[in-house]
């Protein structure tokens, strides 16, 4: 029976680090912390262009974070001296002088999942920005909750420089973030921001040196893994509400989530060791 178990617990392991479509984004459950999945794109070459074969591993993968309940926090992070130069824009192309009318279908069917899969995310999503982060990488990194960027990381829109506009939520994450002004700089003229600017404007939690940018976000996730996961997900709900609706809808909104963390074991347990003089232990429930 013993040997039959640490077989299953083999095999469920195996399975939880196994690569969604091949190898184009590893799922992979921090060693140290396995309640921390960590989302990995994987085409270093080509600074993890975002190639059809990898939309759909990341549609999948962050799909497959959200529903596994062993898991309370994601780290997105990119493979090589990148986290993502946007589009692969040889097979944008390759599509293009082929008159594909479905070329920019990919928006709806993969970008837009992945933003509302990322936002909507029950449990917290820390982006560990490694490098070069641009256009739809951008985008996927503002849908995280928190960031962490290397020390040498560039950030750009670069949809204008093409011809196109934003995509990838960033009409409404860079508005949000940086204000309506900002947003409009930034997405006209395409310029490019370091990561030092990115911490001044609030858009990155931290700068640290590139080879330890992984290991800062692992930190945070590890942090926020042991904490109230319920709770997290309904902060994540508040705000986006609150970041869009009249106050009287987010009050509305607030008294509902206080309503449902009211009856959650996490809530009743920390009142008591609050009395206790005790750290609370959340079991995200």
């Amino acid at each position: 029976m013993a040997d039959d178990r640490a077989e299953d617990d083999r095999a469920e392991s195996e399975s939880a680090n196994r690569p969604v479509a091949g190898d184009a984004v590893l799922v992979e459950k921090d060693a140290t912390v396995p309640a921390v999945a960590v989302l990995t794109l994987n085409r270093p070459a080509r600074r993890n262009a975002l190639t059809l074969e990898l939309k759909q591993a990341l549609v999948a993968a962050v799909e497959q974070v959200a529903a596994d309940a062993s898991v309370r926090a994601v780290v997105l992070a990119g493979s090589g001296n990148a986290f993502c130069v946007g589009q692969d824009l040889g097979e944008h192309a390759e599509a293009l002088r082929a008159g594909a009318g479905s070329t920019f279908d990919t928006v709806e069917r993969h970008y837009n999942p992945i933003v509302r899969g990322l936002t909507g995310m029950p449990k917290p999503v820390v982006a560990a920005i490694n490098g070069v982060c641009v256009g739809a990488g951008l985008g996927f990194a503002l849908a995280c909750d928190l960031r962490v960027a290397a020390e040498g990381a560039v950030f750009a829109t670069a949809f204008s420089a093409i011809g196109l506009t934003a995509d990838s939520g960033l009409s409404a994450s860079l508005v949000h973030s940086l204000g309506a002004s900002r947003a409009l700089e930034l997405l006209l003229l395409g310029e490019s921001f370091t990561a030092e600017q990115a911490a001044r404007w609030g858009l990155v939690r931290a700068v640290a040196p590139a080879d330890q940018v992984l290991d800062s976000a692992l930190d945070l996730a590890r942090t926020l893994a042991a904490g109230p996961t319920a709770a997290y997900a309904e902060i994540k709900r508040a705000v986006a509400i609150g970041a869009v609706s009249p106050l009287e809808e987010t009050l509305a909104a607030e008294a509902a989530a206080q309503a449902r963390l009211g009856r959650t074991r996490d809530h009743a347990g920390a009142v008591e060791a609050f009395l206790a003089k005790q750290r609370p232990t959340f079991e995200g429930v």
